[in-house]
C-alpha cells in the first residue's frame, strides 16, 4: 500500500488530495464517507491505488494474473496492472475521471432481477431518461438515470415484489447523455500514450479482451456511455477451461457476481482483500505448489465504490 501511495502522491497533490497512505494505513482509517467528503478525486484514487497493491500483493505469493478483467472503474487499474499505463498515470487517470463524474447528474439503482425483467420496468415508468447500465449477474442489473425516474422505478419495483437498491454514488454512469463528459475524458487522458500489455486485457464494457488496434482511451470513456453485460464476458473467459478469478478491489460485489453467473465447476472466484479467511501462501511460495491460476481478475465497480449502498 505505502509503495503504490507514494508512487501516485505527486498526483493528488496536482488535484489538492491530501496525502492518503498514513490515514488509510492508520489504526483508524477513514470511511468510505469521510473519503468522499474530500477533494474530488479522494474516493477514486484511494479505490484505484488499493486496487493496484492488492495486485502486487497478489503477484508476490506468486498469483501473477495470466489475464485481467476490467469492469467500468477498474478498467483504469486492469489497464495498470497489465503495464499500459504507469500507477502515475492510472492515478491521473482516476482523477481525471473523478471530475467529469462530478458533472453526471443523477444516480443509479440496483435491481434484483434480470436484463429483461429490467427492460420490463423500465418500458412501465414510461421514463425514456432512465437507461439499462450494465448486467451484473443473470438476476442483477443496475439503472443510471434522473433521481426523481429512479424514485418511480424503485416504487414499481416495490409494488411488484422486487428488490431495488439506490446505491450511494453521487453521480449517474453507463448513461447515453454523457457523451459531453465522456468526450472531455477522452481528451483529458489523450496525451497519455499506452504501452504493450503484459497481459490481455479483458473488458466489460468492450465485450472482450482490448486488441493491438483498440483505442483504449476511447474504451475508457466509453464506461461513462455504455452499458455492460458481465455473463457474456464471463462465459467467453471461460469458453476454454477453468478459470480461478481473484478480484483485486476492495469489496466483493464482483466475486458475487462471478458465483451467480458461473458454475463451481467453470470458474472459482474469491476476493482476497475482502475475505479475512483468503489463504494468502507465504512469500517464497514455490511456484509448483501454489494454486493453479488460469485467470486472475483485477476489477471494480460502482457498487464497490466506497459510497456504494451495502448490499
Amino acid at each position: 500500500m505505502r509503495e503504490v501511495f507514494e508512487e501516485a502522491e505527486e498526483v493528488g497533490d496536482e488535484f489538492d488530495i491530501a496525502p492518503l497512505t498514513k490515514a488509510l494505513l492508520s489504526d483508524t482509517p477513514p470511511s468510505g464517507r469521510e473519503l468522499a467528503a474530500g477533494s474530488v478525486g479522494t474516493p477514486q484514487l484511494a479505490l484505484f491505488c488499493s486496487s493496484i497493491a492488492v495486485h502486487r500483493a497478489l503477484c508476490s505469493v506468486g498469483l501473477a494474473p495470466d489475464a485481467v478483467l476490467g469492469v467500468s472503474f477498474g478498467e483504469i487499474a486492469a489497464l495498470t496492472a497489465a503495464g499500459v499505463f504507469e500507477v502515475a498515470e492510472g492515478a491521473r487517470i482516476a482523477c481525471l475521471l473523478a471530475r467529469q463524474l462530478a458533472l453526471c447528474e443523477g444516480g443509479m439503482t440496483l435491481v434484483g432481477v434480470g436484463e429483461a425483467d429490467t427492460e420490463v420496468l423500465l418500458c412501465r415508468t414510461g421514463s425514456p431518461a432512465l437507461a439499462l447500465a450494465s448486467v451484473n449477474a443473470p438476476d442483477e442489473c443496475l439503472v443510471s438515470g434522473p433521481l426523481p425516474e429512479l424514485r418511480t422505478l424503485e416504487e414499481l419495483a416495490a409494488r411488484r415484489g422486487l428488490a431495488a437498491a439506490r446505491l450511494r454514488l453521487p453521480f449517474s454512469s453507463h448513461h447515453p447523455a454523457l457523451t459531453g463528459p465522456a468526450d472531455a475524458f477522452a481528451a483529458g487522458i489523450g496525451h497519455l500514450a499506452p504501452r504493450p500489455a503484459r497481459v490481455p486485457v479483458h473488458s466489460a464494457v468492450h465485450g472482450g479482451p482490448y486488441g493491438p488496434r483498440d483505442d483504449v482511451h476511447r474504451g475508457l470513456a466509453n464506461c461513462l456511455i455504455h452499458p455492460f453485460r458481465l455473463p457474456p464476458v464471463l462465459h467467453r473467459i471461460t469458453a476454454g477451461g477453468r478459470a480461478l478469478f481473484l478480484e483485486a478491489g476492495t469489496g466483493q460485489a464482483l466475486t458475487h457476481s462471478i458465483r451467480q453467473t458461473l458454475p463451481p465447476e467453470a470458474a472459482g472466484a474469491h476476493a482476497p482483500l475482502a475475505d479475512p479467511a483468503f489463504p494468502w501462501p507465504r512469500p517464497g511460495t514455490p511456484a509448483a505448489r501454489r494454486p493453479h491460476t488460469d485467470l486472475a481478475a483485477l476489477w471494480s465497480h460502482h457498487h464497490d465504490h466506497p459510497h456504494a449502498a451495502a448490499r
